[in-house]
């Protein structure tokens, strides 16, 4: 077939056009719950969202954003940029599909039979609809958030480098080793997830070059890892933790400016990396100047993160983490605020803690220098109750019961050393809670949603009739105790359940068994490169985040690239079909045949989801956030405490402009010093919180828990005295650790009764009835002290 390569470009834009038509006609009009709301208010206004940022994806969507017509249509562009970002992942899968195809079935041939080229765009078209119409995918896919676009650059790098397989021995070939380098350093602006493609990379990289062995495979698998870990590990907070050791000498020791040793560091990199490319080129030393702008162009792409700091020096209504200098820019980007877990080796949730340990110093810029405002603490736990890669480790009492209950746990009773008996999990019930929920229920269910079925849209936590996967087999799909179903008919009716019948699945195993097949003509190799993509996009994943159980949503979002794979095995599956009908049929029918067949698996996957996908008519989190607004007076503080009733606010407010005159305060981040901060500055309409406690008095490392002492608690006192006291640095207002304590335990706040008239807080007949003084009882507080929210709000209703 002469003109392939016509078809197979103008297949894999037909294919965009028929993405693009679905996710654009099903995207959400406004805003979507969890982190939506935020990522549209900091695209459109340049704001810093949450930890480690996203500032590629910020800038693009502000592109878009300017484009709507008013503001109540910028969540509409920036879910288009979803939407498109989707379909061109969807084109890029098309193309990386024929190619891994076209090598199985013609080799390194150049003449194309007809039934070949059949067989080969069809494999693309099947495999391409079925991501397409997959549930995790499209579910991205219409939202404001950022794994639509990170798919995009995991789509993007993997057919880079299978286009550079295509002129790997051409000279300049490097240039696609360059272009998937800045793509990469992008990629790290947009989410992580776009570096587990860099091992797949590297085998093809490894096939092409050398002749496969199993050691060779096992050594590029390994220099694989080690660039991604570096990159990981070592580019993105290694670079930033340079400069913030420049930037302590330059301001600390030799007292310049604050940035000035941040600026010269970068000058600094700046003249190394060109002198590098430059000695290399002169010297005609290729691999090496090959590497030295591969890194250059990462860095390049990674320096779009310039951009958080910017903004965050401008302090904008949101300023999450306020990373306005090199030493909060680390801590930002290592997500610091969300703790950390244990991987290889560490604790179970019943290991005791046996004391807590002062780490690395936390830098503020105060006066002229930075200055240590607090220490890191780590905790230091009984070695006698630690183990190797423990899976159980959240010590949240909900958290327990999962583990014994998915786990199965008896354990083993251990003497501690701090003489008391705790009972251990064994290894078996470690791995028997991976197993059944790590993997099983929060991977390979959601594997199977994409690819079997789906029950419901309901999120369950192991029951029978919510969130499980089905095939819309009777005998597989009912559980019955003897001869009773467990789940009624009538959930057969939900929009949300969709049924496929098992055969995305089928056709993607039928792949995988044609790449065997195919097993020394490229199939193995072509077997290890998907492979490796999905199972370092999958399970790999579930083995890093190491997740605990009760999670607050569903998670399969997280797991986008894995699914991307097996959807290159559904096409590929279609040449097996075209193997198995030409030896009865002749090629082009049978290419014919198995192209139609395979076509109506994503056609029956479109038909079942479109229902429960269509979001083109739900103003759900748009509406939940007036309404919120609208039940608060003017100028109002109305307080909130998760994702779900504090980002759909903010997108009100800082997108549509609505109720600018109500202060949103967040409970959770009002434990920090840097909101606290934010809270004391004026916001459109809303005037500052009038804390009476000062910056340096909330300062990170200060009053982050004031304690009720047992032999003061029925003291009575007044509220605003008891701030002052604590707000103290008086050695007498410190307990003996350092900690402020209160100076009774019932807090005494004297009530204006005229004012609460006038205000119409209380109608006049009921005046009588308005008590002189407000108790405010501390004294059995859990664990015996209160956070530094809490005693914000306790500031606040003093004054």
């Amino acid at each position: 077939m002469k003109n392939y390569s016509f078809w197979n470009k103008t297949l894999g834009w037909i294919i965009f056009a028929i993405a693009s038509f679905v996710y654009l006609s099903t995207i959400e009009p406004t805003a979507s719950f969890w982190d939506c709301g935020e990522f549209i208010s900091a695209s459109y206004k340049l704001l810093v969202g949450h930890p480690p940022g996203a500032p590629v994806f910020m800038l693009i969507g502000r592109i878009f954003t300017m484009l709507a017509p008013g503001p109540d249509k910028v969540a509409l562009f920036m879910n288009a940029m979803s939407g498109l970002s989707s379909s061109f992942t969807i084109l890029f899968l098309f193309w990386t599909i024929t190619h891994l195809a076209k090598k199985l079935v013609v080799g390194n041939d150049t003449e194309i039979s007809l039934g070949s080229s059949i067989a080969i765009l069809g494999a693309g078209v099947v495999g391409s609809l079925a991501y397409t119409f997959s549930d995790s995918f499209w579910f991205s896919a219409v939202e404001g958030e950022v794994y639509a676009m990170s798919s995009l650059f995991t789509a993007v790098v993997f057919w880079a480098i299978l286009k550079w397989e295509n002129v790997a021995d051409e000279p300049n070939s490097s240039k696609w080793i360059i272009l998937i380098g800045y793509l990469v350093g992008l990629s790290v602006g947009v989410h992580l997830l776009n570096l587990l493609a860099i091992p797949a990379i590297g085998l093809v990289y490894y096939f092409k070059k050398y002749k496969p062995s199993v050691l060779g495979t096992i050594v590029a698998l390994a220099v694989s890892m080690v660039i991604l870990l570096g990159i990981m590990y070592g580019v993105i907070p290694g670079i930033v933790k340079m400069a913030s050791v420049v930037e302590l000498i330059f301001v600390n020791g030799i007292g310049l400016p604050f940035h000035s040793g941040a600026i010269f560091f970068i000058i600094l990199l700046l003249a190394a990396v060109s002198f590098g490319i430059y000695y290399t080129y002169v010297k005609g030393k290729v691999l090496g100047n090959v590497i030295i702008t591969f890194l250059t162009v990462i860095l390049i792409g990674y320096s779009s993160f310039a951009v958080i700091v910017i903004r965050s020096s401008a302090n904008p209504p949101m300023d999450q983490n306020s990373p306005d200098n090199m030493f909060s820019l680390l801590s930002y980007l290592n997500r610091e605020q969300y703790g950390d877990r244990p991987l290889a080796y560490g604790q179970y949730y019943s290991t005791p803690i046996l004391k807590t340990n002062e780490t690395k110093p936390v830098r503020q810029p105060i006066g002229d220098k930075y200055e240590i405002v607090d220490r890191k603490m780590e905790y230091v736990y009984d070695s006698r109750l630690e183990a190797f890669f423990p899976r159980m480790w959240s010590s949240q009492s909900s958290h327990k019961r999962e583990y014994q209950r998915w786990g199965k746990v008896t354990g083993q009773k251990i003497r501690g050393k701090d003489g008391k008996t705790y009972v251990k999990p064994t290894f078996t019930e470690n791995m028997r809670f991976l197993f059944q929920y790590q993997l099983g229920h929060m991977y390979w269910r959601y594997f199977m949603w994409n690819f079997s079925g789906r029950q419901n849209d309901e999120q369950g936590h192991g029951n029978y009739s919510k969130g499980n996967w089905i095939s819309g087999i009777e005998f597989i799909d009912a559980p019955r105790i003897g001869s009773q179903k467990l789940l009624p008919d009538s959930m057969k009716n939900t929009k949300s359940r969709n049924v496929y019948f098992m055969l995305p699945l089928l056709l993607g195993l039928i792949g995988i068994a044609y790449q065997i097949l195919k097993g020394n003509k490229g199939g193995y190799e072509s077997l290890m490169i998907v492979g490796m993509l999905f199972i370092l996009t999958g399970i790999a994943i579930v083995i890093y985040l190491n997740q605990y159980p009760i999670q607050p949503r569903e998670r399969d979002y997280a797991y986008a690239g894995s699914f991307y794979a097996f959807s290159i095995w559904i096409g590929l599956g279609v040449l097996y079909l075209w193997e198995l009908f030409r030896k009865v049929v002749p090629s082009v029918p049978s290419a014919a045949l198995a192209t139609v067949l395979g076509i109506g698996i994503p056609a029956i996957m479109g038909a079942e989801n479109w229902d429960d996908h269509d979001r083109s008519n739900r103003y759900t989190t748009r509406d939940f956030a007036w309404n919120y607004l609208n039940s608060c007076e003017e100028d109002a503080v109305i307080f909130t405490n998760g994702d779900n009733d504090t980002f759909p606010l903010w997108y009100a407010q800082e997108v549509e402009g609505y109720r600018t005159d109500v202060r949103v305060c967040n409970l959770s981040y009002l434990q920090t010093d840097w909101y606290i901060d934010q809270m004391r500055r004026r916001s459109y309409e809303s005037a500052p919180l009038p804390f009476s406690l000062n910056k340096d008095q909330t300062r990170e490392g200060q009053r982050s828990a004031t304690i009720v002492y047992p032999q003061l608690k029925d003291r009575r006192v007044p509220l605003d005295r008891s701030l002052e006291f604590i707000g103290s640095d008086r050695k007498e207002t410190k307990s003996q650790e350092g900690y402020s304590f209160f100076p009774g335990g019932i807090l005494e706040i004297p009530i204006d009764s005229a004012w609460m008239i006038e205000t119409k807080t209380v109608a006049p007949k009921d005046a009588d009835k308005i008590v002189k003084t407000l108790e405010v009882d501390v004294r059995d507080v859990p664990r015996g002290y209160i956070g530094k929210n809490s005693l914000m709000i306790l500031d606040l209703l003093s004054t």
